[in-house]
């Protein structure tokens, strides 16, 4: 069986929020900081990768 890759989302905040979407793979909204060293952020539940745009170069 084939595993998905998480999706990576570029973002113009540092604090952003995810809730898995309108998907059945919903989850409980959580609230993440990314650090400003490395600008990215993985979601825990889901492992969507959050990327803020200063950094979206380098996240490639």
């Amino acid at each position: 069986m084939a595993t998905t890759t998480p999706e990576t989302i570029i973002v113009d905040s540092y604090k952003i929020s995810c809730d898995g979407g309108d998907t059945a793979s919903g989850h409980p909204r959580v609230y993440l900081q990314m650090p400003n060293e490395h600008g990215w952020v993985e979601c825990p539940y889901c492992d969507c990768k959050f990327v803020h745009s200063d950094h979206a170069d380098a996240a490639n």
